[in-house]
């Protein structure tokens, strides 16, 4: 009798063990697999055992299937990234975007940018639609660059720049204050160059396209789309 009454006790434990695993994991598991996102229930406890967010998990496999970008996005490499201290949610929609815009970005490239402190999406995001920053950089204080022409002639000039993310060289590459600097410093080149300032005035594009000529985004992460 008392092995009975302790044989049941521990079927009894276990029963309410699965029953509370089932209702902890499994509506994740269903919305996993009716997305056909590659996640199994098992797969899911390990996530509880390592402290990994496993709603976090299943939610980016669902976005990565259901985008056509999950082939090869397995649980466990999200979970691998996730214990990394990466920004798992975040790495999808930028490949979201990448392959939506035919960008040459896969899941490993995607994290190891966010994993070297970069936002990956937004880097993505200005990949596609470049954006255009100041030169020079108001917040810096200044408001104009100065340069003086050959007949001696001070210009105050401000430039903005259009540029796109260069994803090839966004882990290492110098940002966007090495871009104001370098422009900043081949406007005052070119100017000084010219004989007067009313040619600077009356042909700024040749100012624009001699500084561009410079390959002045080299070891960057930008690449200079217009001045």
């Amino acid at each position: 009798m008392p092995i009975l009454l302790a044989a049941g006790l521990v079927l009894g434990l276990l029963s309410l063990t699965m029953l509370l695993l089932i209702f902890n994991y499994g509506q994740l598991w269903f919305q996993a697999y009716w997305s056909k996102a590659p996640i199994r229930f098992m797969e899911l406890l390990g996530m509880s055992l390592r402290k990994v967010n496993a709603r976090t998990i299943v939610q980016a496999g669902i976005m990565a299937t259901q985008a056509g970008v999950g082939r090869d996005i397995t649980a466990q490499r999200l979970e691998a990234h996730y214990l990394a201290g990466g920004d798992v949610p975040r790495v999808i929609r930028a490949l979201i975007v990448a392959h939506r815009a035919d960008l040459d970005l896969d899941f490993d490239r995607a994290c190891a940018i966010d994993l070297a402190g970069r936002d990956v999406l937004d880097a993505v995001q200005t990949s596609v639609n470049p954006k255009v920053i100041d030169c020079p950089d108001s917040a810096g204080g200044k408001s104009t660059l100065s340069a003086v022409a050959r007949n001696g002639v001070e210009l105050k000039i401000r430039a903005r720049v259009t540029v796109r993310t260069n994803l090839q060289q966004l882990i290492g590459g110098a940002t966007e204050e090495t871009i104001i600097a370098r422009v900043g410093e081949g406007i005052i080149t070119s100017i000084g160059s010219a004989e007067s300032h009313f040619d600077v005035m009356e042909h700024p594009d040749k100012i624009s396209k001699a500084v561009l000529q410079r390959g002045l985004d080299a070891q960057t992460a930008f690449q200079i789309v217009s001045i």
